[in-house]
């Protein structure tokens, strides 16, 4: 029986999303402007052999109108390939990733537009008083890393946990592993999530730290994301209801809040969620499903504005997907695809909507070109298709259509 391997690139966006004007992203191009930074750097071109041979700069080609530098002369994909723009209402990880898996997002979650006092006071007094907390840090937009840099001694000193935010749907709260205790943080998360029903806010993200110092801080691989549950049926969904195994490694479980997932594996950093992916591949059952989310492309280099840093993690990634692609049985499908984008380029330290990849192969597929899908859906319904579960209720299957 077949099996599915999903993998997202967290974030890496083709530009051209015929919408992005109205996200104030126009123009925005995660995989082009990384591209054009490699190769105007020391460094030289990026260099993808492999994803360049399953057509990911063939895809940023034709999202883009014109192919990014360096990948000027392609080499023909020996993969299906091509790029998908988004139906769901935002640019969130939530939104990208369930409409992936069959559910599109027609309200858009909610968001604290204010960039200072940025939290209803209501909200805040009830997390001060339900968490038995002396009160809270932030209480702004702020990038992860610098907030904790600049408030991290006195959260230690008061035992006040950090809480701010971004353009994205999240509540985030940052506290200290030992000083504050991740359990404390984890269920203080949890009750937050309770609390922000009446904002309908996508996620909340717990945000664990160590070190000594501000020059020491850093986040830990315990991070986790509450999110809303899907608002409909998904892949996952479908997968478990017919007795399917469903592996999530990484993040997957946090942003389909653990529904329809069998097995959870976790992993801090790219290498250990390719060694998670492996054991997957290496013990899943016939008409299991496999999905990894690849975190670090988006929070450690999108949000960051590392577009060298990127370019780094993408030939990395680059390197290590032949060991996947050696793993895969004869009846396996890969698809690769990301949920939004995060252009280093872009203005502020946000995602920028974006259309993204859709890359798939197995073992004697015939290459083609997928075209450019009017829905991240079709994703999710080719993969059903492939596994023999009912249809999604969208999405088109993109193994049997010709591209629209």
């Amino acid at each position: 029986m077949a099996r599915a391997i999903w993998l997202v690139l967290d974030s890496l966006g083709l530009g051209g999303a015929p919408d992005a004007a109205t996200y104030g992203d126009e123009g925005s191009d995660t995989f082009g402007h990384i591209a054009a930074a490699c190769a105007a750097a020391a460094r030289g071109p990026l260099r993808l052999p492999n994803l360049s041979r399953m057509g990911l700069p063939q895809a940023h080609a034709l999202s883009a109108g014109a192919p990014a530098a360096g990948f000027e002369a392609l080499p023909a994909p020996e993969s299906l390939w091509g790029c998908m723009s988004e139906r769901s209402a935002g640019k969130d990880t939530p939104s990208g990733h369930w409409e992936s898996a069959g559910v599109v997002v027609e309200t858009a979650f909610g968001l604290f537009d204010a960039r200072e006092k940025t939290f209803p006071p209501e909200l805040l007094a009830a997390l001060i008083e339900r968490g038995n907390l002396p009160g809270v840090l932030g209480n702004c937009h702020a990038s992860g890393t610098e907030i904790i840099a600049r408030l991290g001694e006195e959260h230690i000193a008061t035992g006040k946990p950090i809480v701010y935010t971004s353009a994205d749907s999240v509540f985030q709260i940052a506290a200290h592993e030992e000083h504050f205790g991740l359990n404390r943080l984890l269920d203080l998360s949890v009750l937050a999530r309770e609390l922000l029903a009446p904002w309908n806010i996508g996620r909340v993200i717990a945000r664990p730290f160590v070190g000594t110092a501000p020059d020491s801080y850093a986040r830990t691989g315990n991070r986790r994301d509450y999110a809303l549950e899907p608002p409909g049926r998904t892949l996952l969904d479908a997968a478990h209801a017919a007795g399917r195994e469903v592996v999530s490694v990484g993040k997957i479980s946090d942003i389909f809040a653990g529904r329809g997932v069998t097995r959870a594996l976790k992993g801090t950093g790219h290498d250990a969620l390719f060694d998670a992916t492996l054991r997957a591949m290496a013990e899943a059952p016939d008409g299991a499903l496999i999905a990894t989310n690849f975190v670090d492309f988006d929070s450690v280099f999108g949000h960051r504005r590392n577009a060298l840093g990127y370019g780094a993690a993408l030939e990395h990634f680059d390197a290590r997907l032949p060991e996947v692609l050696a793993a895969l049985r004869p009846d396996d499908l890969l698809v690769m695809s990301a949920d939004h984008g995060c252009d280093p380029a872009w203005p502020g330290s946000d995602h920028t909507r974006e259309r993204v990849p859709l890359l798939a192969f197995a073992p004697g597929i015939a290459p083609r070109a997928l075209g450019v899908r009017e829905s991240f859906a079709d994703l999710g319904q080719g993969l059903a298709t492939h596994l023999g579960l009912p249809p999604l209720a969208a999405g088109r299957c993109f193994l049997s259509e010709t591209p629209p």
